[in-house]
C-alpha cells in the first residue's frame, strides 16, 4: 500500500483515482501530477514502483496545499469571513447556506433535521 501525504492509496485503485483519495487533490490535479511524474494513468497504486511513488510525492509535496495544511487554511478563511461580519460569515455562522441558495424548502444538510413549528388555530366566527 503506497502512503503519499499521510495516507494510504488503495493498491487495487487506478493512479488516476487513487491520487483522489487525498484531501485537496481531484482527477485534474491527478492527472497532472502522473503527467509530470511520468507514470501512466491507467497503471494500479499497487503497480507503482518506489521510484514512481517517491516522484509523486516530491511533486504534491513541492506544488500542492494537501491535507492538514489545506484543511487548516479554508477553516482559517471561514473563521475570517465570521470575524469581518460580511454576509458569508454570517451565513457561515448561522449555519445556513452560504452560496445563495433557497432555504424556505430544501436546505436541510446545513439547516439540520427539522424543528416543527405548531401552526395557528383558526379563530372561530362568532354569531
Amino acid at each position: 500500500m503506497a502512503r503519499i501525504a499521510g495516507i494510504d492509496l488503495p493498491k487495487n485503485k487506478r493512479a488516476e483515482i487513487g491520487l483522489t483519495y487525498i484531501y485537496g487533490i481531484g482527477r485534474t490535479s491527478a492527472q497532472k501530477i502522473l503527467s509530470a511524474a511520468g507514470v501512466d494513468f491507467n497503471k494500479r497504486i499497487g503497480e507503482l514502483t518506489d521510484e514512481e511513488i517517491a516522484k509523486i510525492r516530491s511533486i504534491i509535496t513541492s506544488d500542492y496545499k494537501v491535507e492538514g495544511a489545506l484543511r487548516s487554511e479554508v477553516q482559517m478563511n471561514i473563521k475570517r469571513l465570521m470575524d469581518i461580519g460580511c454576509y458569508r460569515g454570517i451565513r457561515h455562522r448561522k449555519g445556513l447556506p452560504v452560496r445563495g441558495q433557497r432555504t424556505r424548502t430544501n436546505a436541510r444538510t446545513r439547516k439540520g433535521k427539522r424543528k416543527t413549528v405548531a401552526g395557528k388555530k383558526k379563530a372561530t366566527a362568532k354569531k
